[in-house]
């Protein structure tokens, strides 16, 4: 029998329950005593935060992984978005991937004004004598390393905070960071 987990995943955390490079990490193991054989689907990367989920079924991981599943970030930006910006994003933009340049897919995006409750207070970015921020979502089925951040950089908007809310069906709901939720199978 499989087990599956929800996780609302930290800033600071690495996605993964190795690491064997000689400076001490925050791994996921740290947050849960999952079983043998955990895998997290995806990653987000040490800076981001939000919906994780996990498995122990290989083949739960390739589909939710693949092409067909959005995944739903918000992103706080430095600076206040406008809806040109959007668009180009919406569109596709030009970023850099393994060294070569690529335009991302069409996606969703639109501006936030009203933030859900399962954003969380999250870690201090800056003060208010820094600028103005805004929040924008983003939506893709893709997902290249750090794209969102990417993405929001070529617009001329740079990503302060990263949050992911939403895998397929699955949002992030009311956890709080570090929560985990174990429930029977993923609907995506």
């Amino acid at each position: 029998m499989h087990h599956h987990f929800l996780l609302h995943k930290p800033h600071g955390y690495l996605s993964q329950f190795i690491y064997e490079k000689k400076r001490h990490k925050k791994l996921l193991g740290e947050l849960f005593d999952f079983p043998e054989n955990t895998m997290a689907i995806g990653r987000l990367d040490e800076d981001s935060e939000g919906l994780l989920l996990l498995t122990t079924d290989g083949m739960m991981s390739e589909i939710v992984r693949s092409k067909t599943v959005e995944k739903e970030y918000f992103a706080q930006i430095d600076g206040i978005i406008h809806q040109e910006a959007v668009e180009q994003l919406i569109n596709g933009v030009e970023i850099g991937f393994k060294g070569i340049r690529y335009t991302t897919k069409k996606c969703e995006a639109k501006i936030i004004t009203e933030l859900p409750n399962c954003i969380g207070e999250g870690r201090r970015i800056r003060d208010e004598r820094h600028g103005p921020t805004s929040w924008v979502s983003i939506t893709l089925t893709e997902g290249k390393f750090r794209q969102v951040r990417k993405m929001t950089a070529a617009v001329g908007f740079p990503t302060l905070r990263l949050v992911r809310i939403r895998v397929g069906n699955i949002h992030l709901q009311n956890l709080k960071a570090g929560e985990v939720l174990e429930i029977d199978k993923f609907n995506v």
